[in-house]
């Protein structure tokens, strides 16, 4: 169970890793294209992204605890 288990958690750590990486980039362009921009007339494309991946990061995060749960469960046996 442990050889299956472990490389999950490896995948759910890049996805953790990827998610915040593209939400903060679209964080990044956001805040610039509002300053040059300077009107608020509604979400964003960046910010819809920015908002996807921070929920996509929490979801990861949430998965990997839940393996993590696991293997220390099985592990405490």
């Amino acid at each position: 169970m442990n050889t299956i288990l472990i490389p999950v958690l490896i995948v759910l750590m890049g996805l953790v890793v990827y998610s915040l990486v593209r939400g903060i980039v679209a964080f990044m362009q956001g805040t610039k294209a509002d300053l040059e921009a300077g009107d608020s007339t509604g979400p964003t494309p960046n910010q819809l992204l920015q908002n996807k991946m921070m929920f996509n990061r929490i979801l990861y995060q949430g998965l990997a605890v839940l393996v993590v749960a696991v293997l220390l469960a099985i592990g405490s046996k």
